[in-house]
């Protein structure tokens, strides 16, 4: 199976190195700069699950030949509308397209696009971060990939994309229930991304203030209730563990969007919180928590472009 990823981040550079380390037929799209790090210096993965440097596959926009089996979009929400031009040549009628984005805006963009018969189902769980000299940490032991068909059913393309991913250096799974575990993993990423963003602190720091622990659960509520009203309840198992992550005692978690957000760098505010909050209002259900994280992160983000306009 080629498989193309798009982008070679924290995300993409993890899992698709994982894959290429393990013999896959891996190539990553990047930009040229990304490229030129690359070349110079090796895919560099730094992880508990041992550590790796490798000489990958490289294009970049335009070098794209022939239509890949698989392509995996591991950019950023802000990325994804440039990533899906650059990709689009590698995706001929029997690709498979899977989205490691967040939120579900995502999906309803490349089904717009490429098809429904084309988009596979797909959520990474996966702690990285890109350091000073671009290689990617692993900051914890997660690093798992679930994927399947939207509608449930069983197909042989994804038979084989599980066999190219089983045994390839992280934990893999294809799945019946594709689609709420997205969801799920959307209001799980909303919930902690506006409360943490919102108050600028971690998991602990604000459950150690009164009325920070009330306030998370409060924005978890009206997460569910909007997948909820989308028709994606969420299980019981998944809100008592979610709440539970959201109010654990001296919780030093967050999620990338604030490790974003304290380093200055563009968040993912639209896809993760603001889509939470504008499908909420369509479907008549109050979020008056997840509109005011989605206002302030905002702000955060025009005084960015501001800045970034100047230099």
């Amino acid at each position: 199976m080629r498989i193309l990823v798009v982008g070679a981040g924290s995300t993409g550079g993890y899992f698709g190195g994982r894959l290429a380390q393990a013999g896959r037929d891996v190539t990553f799209l990047v930009r040229p700069a990304r490229a030129a790090a690359l070349r110079a210096n090796g895919l560099r993965i730094i992880s508990p699950h041992g550590d790796a440097t490798l000489t990958p596959r490289l294009l970049t926009a335009g070098e794209i030949k022939e239509p890949f089996d698989a392509v995996l979009l591991t950019v950023k929400g802000f990325s994804l509308d440039a990533a899906i031009e650059d990709c689009a040549p590698a995706v001929g009628p029997r690709t498979m397209v899977l989205s490691f984005l967040n939120g579900m805006r995502h999906f309803d963009v490349l089904t717009a696009r490429f098809g429904k018969e084309r988009v596979v189902g797909c959520v990474c769980k996966v702690g990285t971060t890109l350091d000073e000299q671009g290689r990617i940490l692993h900051i914890n032991r997660l690093h798992s990939l679930a994927y399947g068909e939207v509608d449930g059913s069983p197909s042989e393309r994804t038979d084989r994309l599980d066999k190219a991913m089983q045994g390839a250096g992280f934990d893999a799974q294809l799945t019946r229930a594709i689609e709420r575990e997205m969801w799920e993993k959307w209001i799980l990423l909303a919930t902690m991304g506006a409360t943490t963003c919102m108050m600028r602190g971690t998991v602990g720091e604000i459950e150690a203030v009164r009325g920070g622990a009330d306030l998370a659960l409060a924005i978890l509520a009206e997460s569910v209730a909007v997948a909820t009203a989308a028709g994606h309840p969420p299980s019981e198992p998944f809100v008592t563990a979610t709440k539970a992550i959201m109010t654990k005692k001296d919780s030093p978690q967050a999620p990338s969007m604030y490790r974003d957000l304290q380093k200055g760098q563009p968040v993912e505010a639209e896809p993760i919180v603001g889509d939470m909050a504008a499908r909420g209002r369509r479907l008549g259900v109050p979020t008056p928590l997840l509109a005011a994280a989605f206002a302030h992160l905002c702000v955060y983000q025009n005084r960015l472009d501001r800045a970034g306009d100047k230099r």
